[in-house]
């Protein structure tokens, strides 16, 4: 039992911590009632301002402009509704970096969240499931990881989660946050598990899309979808026939899983069915006649299924499909007997990465509703027709890696929409037709890889000069090209791995991000920032290429080429062009210029420091003399330089700027540069490069001695014994042989033009 003053003492005590409590209750609450206006929004967002900042210190998007001396309902980026509360936060594209900021909930009024395409890292903070009046919530373009958490937001209409990093199931926030979902996007990511066990409350959703992801098991459908996307995942099994219910489909994508077996007839009962994808699979080569009563179908995707044999007779009769898809499936014949060369609405076809033999189908001239022809990668051969050129609406023609033969013809110079034209890795002849100028829509043009002879024709000066035509007829298409299997591999052959602004992004393409290229380039928008001719001053103007390297062209580059400013990469390498490079080439706006294995002679023009975009620049193995330019030191943005094997070539390399951070290699066999001892002293990489060869001087005589001896020991052994002896009888002697000549090659090279200078010295001498 207590005493008296023990239990007066307790009842004080506890009546005191009643009394706590209930003031600290009171505070929160008023806290609560406080925070629920537009003077503690304006705090919430100028905490959130200062965190941003915090975090970026440099290229501070519009929050910058956040202050006190205005209502938040007029700052940048912000939306108030009806009672003047903060309801909308679009920092969309507004470069910050770090955390999510962990407050968002504060603002009590918040239905509209946009953090999408930033660099956003790590997890979703707790917080950000408070955020109980969310409706709509992007996340989408940054890197933030960790398991999927949202679910406290039962309000959610749209969740767009695209392009990061998170992991795990997603049984976490599904089906909590069903309730009111239309749109939910979480491709692109790294989730795991199966998705017919948490989608089932998600009764209002249209829009969906899990592609790119790692998922499994069965498949998970809803009446009321309208776009579904499981693409790129790891889905297996025959696809189940109850996907007929969802009678509102516009857009099913069900390729790059494991799906095997037939498909089902009853997709062909969704009428309202325009884009179906079924590609990159390994279905039975039957395809249901009731696909054919799908009449509103524009887009039809059956590639890489390895199918084989001929193309499917069934092809040919969905006269209703504008885009049809069917590369890499090994098909060998059937182009003709198909009827698919007959279709009427057809606009896109592809047939590429398939064996195809004997002639190009010269049919295809006949339909010219074509816009898009992709034939690349067969066995094709033969020439190619002159009746091409009748296809007035082509804007993409891509005949590359067959065994063509005989000349381009002229008259694809009648192609005026051509923006697109590769005839790479083939047996072409003859000269380049000068009626290619009359393209004048044309920006990709790659012959790389042919046997083509004559001179760069003056009139190639035209091509890209009115290509706004094309580009505002594209605008104005209401055909929508929905990104399908193919659409990557035409963008990795359209822009070479070897251009710098692109070849990071060749390891993390999507199908989507694929698309969104190819959009920008079909209607005029550039993907990445030129210069102006002779500034740093950039822009987004549409740029293109000229790849010519792999032929036999020969003659003077001709000085019209300056005037083609819609050219940013220009590739001659391994050709014979000679004489001196004109200076107009500096008129252009190039980012890569490879002029390797040339013989072309005469100064470098030092007009070339104007291009200030410049990042890759090539002109080894070729017989340039005179001062080395100093502009050249200029080129600030240049990653990528070889001036190796220009032996004639003098001057001095400065010891800072931007050619003083490239190494040695880079200068090879080219004895009369001198070069910063740093250069000189640097270690090797590793290369095959002949070792012997460096940049000091030695006595004239004691070179032209040992270069002859050395020549005549060196021909006699490798000649007689190496040829007649070990290369007959040891297979692996053979092959160290033959890489050892392509080494004495550029030995002798070197020393040729070496001695001859040599000698060239003495004799003015004397």
């Amino acid at each position: 039992m207590y005493s008296n003053s023990e239990a007066d003492s307790w009842r004080l005590k506890f009546c005191s911590s009643i009394l706590v409590t209930l003031a600290v209750m009171t505070m929160i609450k008023a806290d609560v009632v406080y925070g629920d206006s537009i003077d503690t929004d304006m705090e919430v967002l100028l905490s959130l301002k200062a965190f941003m900042q915090q975090h970026n210190r440099v290229n501070q998007g519009q929050y910058s402009k956040w202050n006190q001396s205005n209502n938040p309902c007029e700052w940048p980026r912000i939306s108030c509704n009806d009672e003047q509360r903060v309801s909308a936060v679009d920092l969309s594209d507004s470069e910050i970096s770090g955390e999510v900021f962990r407050n968002f909930s504060a603002l009590t009024a918040l239905s509209y969240l946009d953090l999408s395409m930033n660099t956003l890292h790590g997890v979703i903070p707790e917080d950000l499931s408070q955020c109980q009046s969310l409706k709509y919530l992007n996340l989408s373009h940054n890197i933030l990881d960790g398991e999927l958490k949202l679910q406290g937001l039962n309000q959610l209409e749209v969740l767009d989660l695209a392009i990061n990093r998170f992991y795990g199931d997603m049984n976490i926030s599904f089906p909590g946050i069903c309730k009111n979902l239309v749109v939910a996007n979480v491709s692109s990511n790294n989730f795991t598990g199966r998705i017919d066990q948490h989608f089932d409350e998600c009764l209002n959703l249209q829009y969906f899309d899990l592609s790119s992801n790692r998922f499994s098991g069965d498949l998970w459908v809803s009446c009321s979808l309208v776009n579904l996307d499981l693409s790129e995942n790891e889905f297996s099994g025959e696809i189940a026939k109850g996907i007929s219910n969802c009678r509102n489909l516009v857009t099913l994508n069900l390729g790059g899983n494991k799906f095997t077996g037939p498909i089902p007839s009853e997709i062909g009962s969704i009428s309202s069915l325009k884009y179906l994808f079924l590609e990159n699979n390994t279905f039975s080569r039957v395809i249901p006649e009731s696909l054919l009563n799908l009449s509103s179908l524009v887009s039809l995707d059956f590639g890489r299924n390895n199918f084989g044999g001929d193309v499917q007779e069934i092809f040919g009769r969905f006269t209703q499909v504008k885009f049809l898809v069917l590369h890499s499936n090994s098909y060998t014949g059937g182009i003709h007997s198909s009827g698919i060369l007959k279709l009427p609405n057809v606009s896109r076809l592809d047939l590429s990465y398939n064996k195809f033999t004997g002639s190009l189908p010269v049919e295809i001239a006949q339909k010219s509703s074509f816009k898009y022809l992709f034939l690349a990668y067969n066995h094709f051969s033969g020439t190619i027709p002159p009746e091409y050129g009748n296809l007035s609406h082509l804007q993409a023609l891509n005949l590359s890696s067959n065994s063509l033969s005989g000349p381009i013809p002229p008259t694809v110079g009648n192609l005026k929409s051509l923006m697109f034209l590769m005839l790479a890795n083939n047996l072409l002849t003859g000269p380049i037709p000068k009626e290619l100028g009359d393209c004048t829509s044309l920006l990709w043009l790659n012959l790389s890889n042919n046997n083509l002879t004559g001179i760069i024709p003056a009139e190639l000066k035209n091509i890209g000069t009115n290509v706004g035509p094309t580009f505002e007829s594209n605008n104005q298409d209401k055909d929508r090209i929905v990104a399908g299997s193919g659409v990557c591999l035409e963008i990795q052959r359209w822009i070479p791995a070897d251009y710098p602004s692109f070849s990071f992004l060749y390891k993390i393409l999507t199908r989507k991000s694929c698309q969104n290229m190819q959009d920008q380039l079909f209607k005029g928008n550039g993907l990445f920032p030129i210069c102006v001719a002779g500034s740093t001053i950039r822009t987004l103007q549409i740029s293109g290429y000229i790849q010519l390297s792999g032929n036999q062209l020969s003659g003077q580059v001709p000085p019209e080429i300056g005037e083609m400013q819609t050219i940013s990469m220009l590739n001659l390498a391994f050709n014979k062009f000679y004489g001196e490079l004109p200076a107009e080439i500096g008129q252009m706006t190039l980012v890569v210029l490879n002029l390797t294995k040339n013989s072309f002679s005469g100064q470098i023009p030092m007009e070339i420091g104007n291009m200030k975009c410049m990042q890759n620049l090539d002109l080894s193995y070729n017989y340039f003399s005179g001062e080395f330019p100093p502009s050249l030191n200029s080129l600030t943005e240049l990653s990528k330089f070889n001036i190796s094997y220009n032996p004639l070539i003098s001057g001095v390399i400065p010891a800072s700027g931007q050619l003083a951070t490239f190494d040695k290699q880079s200068y090879l066999g080219d004895p009369l540069l001198i070069l910063p001892k740093f250069i000189v002293n640097s270690k090797d990489n590793g290369d095959t490069l002949p070792k012997f060869i460096d940049n000091s001087t030695d006595d004239e005589d004691e070179v032209i001695r040992n270069g002859f001896y050395n020549s005549m020991g060196v021909g006699f052994v490798v000649g007689f014994w190496g040829v007649c002896g070990s290369l007959i009888l040891i297979r692996s002697w053979r092959h160290s042989y033959f890489c050892f000549l392509n080494l004495l090659h550029d030995w002798l090279y070197l020393r040729v033009a070496w001695i001859r200078q040599k000698l060239k010295d003495i004799l003015r001498r004397s």
